[in-house]
């Protein structure tokens, strides 16, 4: 097996900056593909909390004049990831997240923040760095969507390019007069270059340009060619579908282990999931719910929003409390959502508890200690709390959409004889279906050892980096050896 080098290009990284999902595959895939010969480094923007956090950087190239400012490129480590460092003060130096400010709106040079991501991803993958030259170019997502059209449009030859999408709604649209200050040649503005819809669409250019497409679940590769979850995009990706794949995501399972968990009170495995009783209690106590061993305590650790159908778990959510369930929620994002559910908080004292935020530990915290947990997407690429969730023992109950359907084996009457069920699935996705869902799960609860029997297959189930990184090479390697 040679040896391949591959550079990643993304705008996140666990554990140095995270919103979501993203950063957990950006994090964990270097270290799922070292066993199979690839060496990955990642290029990530040097926002404040990705320099407070790295070891060692060392400068190894430097820009006069760099999308409006000057720039370095540092050479560093987090743990055993290997990274490149866009350290751009006039672009990444600021306060709020990645994408938006303190009041909540897009920062308004996205546009160049990220093109100067992804071109100082291009010219490394055309040698700008004396000594190194990956062999591939993994971009991910709409911020780095226009690594391949730098690429394409220098004139110079450089790496194949495999571009992933984690998810479609996000797509990176910004006016066509941005073209010069990009770099970008006018011939770039096309309907088979970057433009879209009269703009330059990053995404778009992503799916256009790149050698090949890879999404994060085969059954959402397959859903995005269709009109409902295509988000205008579905044409492009139906003509391009002989180069999309979808490879499910895994989870850094050392990272998410209840047996040896120092976020959790009582860590467990399969063998001692007894224990996992104490998790309930704390994760009681520290929601403000009553201490009833006996109730069916539901968690959500999701970003409030209608893509993951938390509408609907607003509606449904005086049924549920009425058969005395519980629930603990950790999410941000709409603010009519989080208002919702503060205010379904006091209206149900000791049966709703709800954090507004993100917190890393009581994440873990819920899926130790909740009997189940809600992910009921009206879409979901892969989704990863339900992959946590199993690994965890909380029976997930979820959308049979995108990356859920893929992961989750519903306890029909057949699944469960046949000992393979791992949680609850529904489709529609409707209130009317979530709340049947919702009924099923108490019933399924109140039934012990078939409760027990499903948090068993899932902590069994592998939700691994494993395969995935076993895709992701093959799929490398394909490239490197056309």
């Amino acid at each position: 097996m040679s040896a391949l080098t591959a550079l990643s290009i993304a705008s996140e990284i666990f554990p140095l900056i995270k919103t979501g999902g993203l950063a957990d595959v950006t994090g964990a895939l270097p270290t799922a593909l070292k066993p199979h010969g690839i060496a990955m480094r990642t290029l990530v923007p040097g926002y404040p909390a990705v320099l407070g956090g790295i070891e060692d950087p060392q400068q190894v190239h430097s820009f006069a004049d760099f999308f409006g400012g000057s720039a370095r490129l540092l050479t560093a480590r987090c743990e055993e990831l290997e990274l490149l460092v866009l350290d751009a003060p006039h672009l990444y130096v600021r306060p709020g997240n990645p994408y938006v400010g303190p009041d909540g709106k897009d920062w308004p040079d996205n546009a160049l923040r990220f093109a100067a991501l992804a071109q100082a991803g291009a010219w490394i993958g055309q040698g700008l760095l004396p000594g190194y030259a990956p062999d591939i170019l993994h971009a991910h997502d709409w911020q780095t969507g226009l690594v391949p059209a730098y690429l394409r449009y220098s004139g110079r030859p450089g790496p194949k390019c495999v571009f992933t999408i984690h998810n479609l709604a996000y797509q990176g649209q910004f006016p066509a007069d941005l073209l010069e200050r990009l770099g970008l040649p006018e011939r770039a503005f096309s309907l088979d270059g970057v433009e879209y819809y009269g703009g330059i669409g990053y995404l778009k250019a992503g799916l256009q340009l790149a050698d090949r497409i890879t999404t994060v679940s085969p059954s959402y590769a397959l859903e995005i060619q269709g009109p409902d979850a295509g988000m205008g995009l579905e044409g492009l990706l139906r003509l391009r579908a002989g180069r999309l794949s979808g490879i499910l995501n895994g989870i850094d399972t050392g990272v998410w282990d209840p047996a040896s968990d120092e976020l959790i009170p009582a860590t467990y495995d399969v063998e001692t999931i007894g224990a996992r009783a104490r998790n309930k209690q704390a994760l009681q106590a520290r929601f403000g719910l009553r201490n009833e061993p006996d109730a069916l305590l539901y968690g959500v650790i999701s970003r409030l929003s209608w893509q993951k159908g938390l509408d609907m778990l607003l509606e449904v959510l005086p049924g549920m409390l009425a058969e005395g369930a519980q629930l603990a929620l950790l999410g941000s994002g709409d603010t009519p959502l989080e208002e919702g559910f503060r205010t379904a908080a006091l209206k149900y004292p000791g049966q709703v508890g709800a954090v507004i935020g993100y917190d890393e530990a009581l994440a873990h915290q819920i899926q130790a200690g909740a009997d189940a947990l809600l992910v009921p997407s009206r879409f979901e690429p892969c989704g990863l709390t339900q992959l946590c969730a199993l690994r965890y023992g909380a029976v997930p109950v979820v959308a049979r959409v995108g990356g859920l359907a893929d992961t989750v084996v519903d306890a029909n009457e057949m699944a469960i004889a046949t000992g393979v069920a791992t949680g609850v699935q529904f489709s529609p996705v409707t209130a009317q279906m979530l709340a049947k869902a919702l009924a099923k799960t108490a019933t399924l609860h109140a039934d012990h050892a078939t409760w027990r029997n499903l948090q068993i297959n899932g902590m069994t189930t592998d939700v691994s980096w494993k395969n995935p990184a076993q895709h992701y090479a093959r799929l490398y390697r394909e490239l490197v050896d056309a």
